[in-house]
């Protein structure tokens, strides 16, 4: 077996060490999240970890790895007076592909249809107890083995109802996931569970480089051998866990730094007490880790950095992280209100806006002059006006596209609405067994179980939600260009935006003005870069109606041959005027000739009405026609004005 590359031997990405480390010393921090740019070594830290962990005491034959003087509930229980035996932690990986059964587990098919008993088979949360729990690429793990997770990390047990098994066993682990930002964000639940946040970056030194290669090529070179090499550093490293383990319960937290904790969380204006908890934690731990029996200003700050970026984050397109001149201010006002010493229930002394930047959007516009349609500037973006509650918009039908939160779909997840002989994701024991029932005494069966043939086999057809690719057709000419008018469009996408972030889409963004359209963002899952975009989008010149629906086209194509499942949305957010034509003829006939294809293709789409003023042409429904789809007053996008969820687009 392949050695791992040793911990010892990272070059590089301290607070990543530090973060893990202080997890191995305190569990009870709750996980650390790795952020970083492909191949940063981020798996190979994480990976590196286990060997590092003390060694645990369990129960022989125990599938769930209890701890005999602990554990008192074990579904293989009871256990006392067990003989331990001592194991490696172990380091349990969750693939991103994983199923709801892998995860928690099931009942024991094989053995509930032969021998006619309820047995459960453990998931990869009851191998994971008392160990590290390890996902790669979280952010694009499916959303009900999320909310699983959610559940296990908050109860350290996890509870399977299913299938006529109840079971409760102890779940309680490391959890340390690991991302790439540009592939999607994570859901602000799961966001908040892990403790410590830690962003890692290539290093632009060429020493750091050098010596980063030299490691990796002397390790696949010989890896036995090159573990060998740091084998006391990383033994040492173990030792000091150990060690920090036994001391973190005579580490004394003093009341002033308690308040200086609170002081600095009540600064970033963190949503809920967790945060003031994980510092706390994390604090003390690294006070243990660096040999002090009493915690102080250096290692509240060193907690503070490392479990309050991503909890800061007012919007889900704000950028994780804490600026310096923050931290320090933070740190600053929490001394002070440490020295004054105030009442408990006293409101904390931190600046008044909490050192958070302004919301987006709270820039007021300004008022500018309408350009014309056939105005040729080119103008800076406008600030968008303020977001809100974006309606549901929805593809007709159902689909069979990724797990999400948006159209109705066919999935291995969700409500079981019928069985079937012929398609479903998993097995339909009801139907199955209701099958079989009536040819057990001409099959001879005359002992316990069942006897079954291929025929009797009955799959559950579930029916959940999925995600779209959302695509965004904006029009950026002059005739849209006015100043209050493109700030209120720019509010909108933002709004819808944030929606597809929640409801986990693909999104994409073509732009129109001038001569032509262009692709300003090719579909991705990472819907805060579309929001960078757009807010860097400059208007003016004419308009290529046309040419923005067939750029459209040619690119929903192409998002077919490479994901055929995932069904498109199309947002067309336009006054309905055109004025632009690469071919000299009519702009106008064009464009709904250029909508006539999409509705060809079964393209499901929705366009807003951007047109404002008191005469209004109505160019824009007649867009929508052309396209056979919805079309909407920009006013209309907001839930909070429009009452009940809405199909904007019409089934074909």
């Amino acid at each position: 077996m392949t050695s791992r590359f040793p911990f010892s031997a990272v070059v590089g990405h301290d607070d990543l060490r530090l973060a893990l480390l202080l997890n191995a010393v305190h569990p009870g921090i709750g996980g650390v999240l790795v952020r970083g740019e492909k191949g940063t070594a981020k798996s190979t830290v994480v990976r590196a970890l286990a060997a590092l962990l003390p060694e645990l005491a369990v129960v022989p034959g125990c599938r769930f790895g209890c701890d005999p003087l602990v554990d008192t509930e074990c579904p293989d229980g009871p256990h006392l007076g067990d003989a331990a035996e001592r194991r490696p932690a172990k380091l349990v990986e969750l693939p991103v592909g994983a199923t709801e059964d892998r995860l928690v587990g099931s009942l024991d098919l094989e053995r509930a249809l032969t021998e006619g008993v309820r047995a459960y088979q453990p998931g990869l949360l009851a191998a994971a107890h008392r160990g590290v729990l390890y996902v790669d690429e979280v952010n694009l793990l499916h959303d009900h083995l999320v909310d699983l997770l959610l559940d296990a990390a908050a109860m350290g047990r996890a509870h399977v109802e299913r299938e006529g098994v109840s079971i409760s066993h102890a779940a309680s682990f490391l959890l340390v996931g690991t991302m790439n930002p540009e592939e999607g964000e994570l859901r602000p639940q799961l966001l908040d569970r892990f403790g410590l946040t830690v962003a890692v970056r290539a290093s632009r030194d060429v020493a750091t480089r050098t010596e980063v290669i030299r490691r990796r090529l002397a390790y696949e070179a010989d890896p036995e051998g090159f573990a060998a090499r740091w084998e006391a550093a990383d033994a040492e490293l173990a030792d000091r866990i150990v060690t920090a383990r036994a001391a973190l319960p005579t580490v004394a937290l003093p009341d002033s730094e308690l308040r200086r904790i609170a002081g600095v969380c009540a600064a970033f204006e963190v949503d809920g007490m967790r945060a003031d908890l994980v510092v706390a934690r994390t604090a003390v731990a690294h006070a243990a880790w660096r040999g002090a029996d009493v915690v102080e200003e250096a290692d509240v700050e060193a907690a503070v950095r490392l479990a309050l970026p991503h909890r800061k984050r007012r919007d889900p397109f704000d950028e994780p992280g804490l600026e310096e001149e923050q931290l320090a201010d933070a740190m600053q006002q929490a001394a002070e209100h440490a020295d004054n010493e105030p009442e408990p229930d006293g409101p904390p002394d931190g600046p008044d806006d909490g050192g958070q930047p302004a919301p987006e959007g709270s820039e007021q516009p300004q008022q500018q002059p309408q350009q014309g349609g056939s105005g040729s500037s080119d103008k800076p973006p406008a600030a968008p006006a303020p977001a809100f509650r974006a309606r549901l918009l929805q593809v007709p039908g159902v689909g069979e596209g990724a797990p999400g939160r948006r159209s109705r779909a066919r999935a291995r997840t969700g409500q079981v609405v019928r069985s079937s002989t012929v398609d479903g994701a998993g097995l339909h024991l009801v139907g199955t067994l209701a099958a079989a029932a009536p040819h057990q005494n001409s099959r001879g069966r005359t002992g316990p179980g069942l006897l079954l043939k291929a025929g009797d086999v009955r799959l559950s057809v579930r029916e959940g939600k999925e995600g779209n690719l959302v695509l965004f057709v904006v029009d950026a000419s002059g005739s849209m260009a006015a100043r209050q008018r493109m700030s209120a469009v720019s509010g909108a996408v933002i709004s819808l935006l944030r929606d597809a972030y929640q409801r986990r889409d693909k999104v994409g963004v073509v732009t129109f003005r001038g001569s032509s359209a262009e692709v300003a963002l090719p579909p991705t899952t990472s819907v805060d870069a579309a929001a960078a975009r757009l807010r860097r989008m400059r208007t003016g010149g004419r308009t290529p109606l046309a040419d923005g629906l067939l750029k459209a086209r040619r690119l929903l194509e192409i998002e077919r041959l490479r994901d055929p499942r995932r069904r498109p949305l199309l947002v067309l957010l336009t006054d309905g005027r055109a004025t632009s034509t690469g071919a000299g003829g009519d702009p106008m006939r064009d464009a709904l000739r250029a909508a006539g294809l999409l509705a060809a293709d079964g393209t499901a789409s929705v366009v807003v009405d951007c047109e404002h003023g008191p005469i209004r042409l109505g160019l824009a429904a007649k867009v929508a026609v052309a396209l056979d789809g919805a079309c909407l007053r920009l006013e209309e996008l907001s839930a909070d004005q429009v009452a009940g969820v809405v199909r904007a687009a019409r089934a074909a």
